[in-house]
């Protein structure tokens, strides 16, 4: 075990494609350390910021949960997929010739503040003892709860048709896929996440962050 790494707050910046989980039993592995949790699952196709709690400072995980996030990425407007990301198969949406940066400004706007949010059918969110996406995925038709979340900055950074660049600041909890299908619903020409990274947690920042091959297993 390379006590170096025992106790600690380690900040990893996450493959695309790699779980939550994929971090976190490669570095026990790695590490040889039993105690060891994320604060903050990011979904395979987002990368960014993950924080991982080894030892004590797993007492911790619930604190850094509850911190504000900070994400950029993009949405593709005019297509829709049933996961509103790229997990699920693209659909044609409505038409984006009218679409303007004002529009996209203004419907942005909307989603500012305190909502009510529908988390996405493909979600790991439990209903019955098992995860929504399982229903979602045999076609099945459920009904999720809205649940409260705050999002105190939604930026529109760049619009190169389809894609709109975006800078989010949210609450714990708020799915960006969520806001993807709402933005798109709210434009009329249905939108979905094409790239997602989760940039700050709290104080945290992925500037800060390590690969997953910085981490040495052998003591210094």
């Amino acid at each position: 075990m390379n006590t170096e790494y025992l106790d600690q707050v380690l900040l990893i910046n996450k493959p695309l494609r790699w779980t939550s989980f994929d971090v976190v039993n490669k570095l026990r592995n790695k590490l040889k350390i039993k105690k060891i949790g994320h604060a903050g699952t990011l979904d395979p196709l987002a990368t960014g910021l993950l924080i991982l709690c080894t030892g004590k400072m797993t007492k911790r995980i619930d604190e850094f949960q509850a911190q504000e996030k900070e994400y950029t990425g993009k949405f593709v407007i005019g297509k829709t997929t049933p996961s509103h990301d790229l997990e699920t198969t693209i659909e044609e949406g409505g038409n984006t010739d009218h679409i303007t940066e004002e529009q996209l400004k203004s419907a942005a706007h909307k989603f500012t503040g305190t909502l009510q949010q529908i988390p996405p059918l493909h979600s790991a969110i439990k209903i019955d003892g098992k995860r929504a996406y399982k229903f979602a995925r045999k076609g099945k038709d459920i009904v999720l709860k809205p649940r409260e979340v705050i999002v105190s900055t939604f930026e529109i950074t760049s619009f190169e048709k389809p894609f709109v660049g975006f800078r989010i600041v949210c609450s714990k909890g708020t799915y960006i896929r969520s806001l993807a299908r709402d933005f798109g619903n709210e434009l009329g020409t249905g939108a979905y996440l094409a790239e997602l990274c989760r940039t700050r947690i709290g104080s945290f920042k992925l500037s800060d962050a390590l690969e997953i091959d910085q981490i040495n297993p052998e003591p210094k």
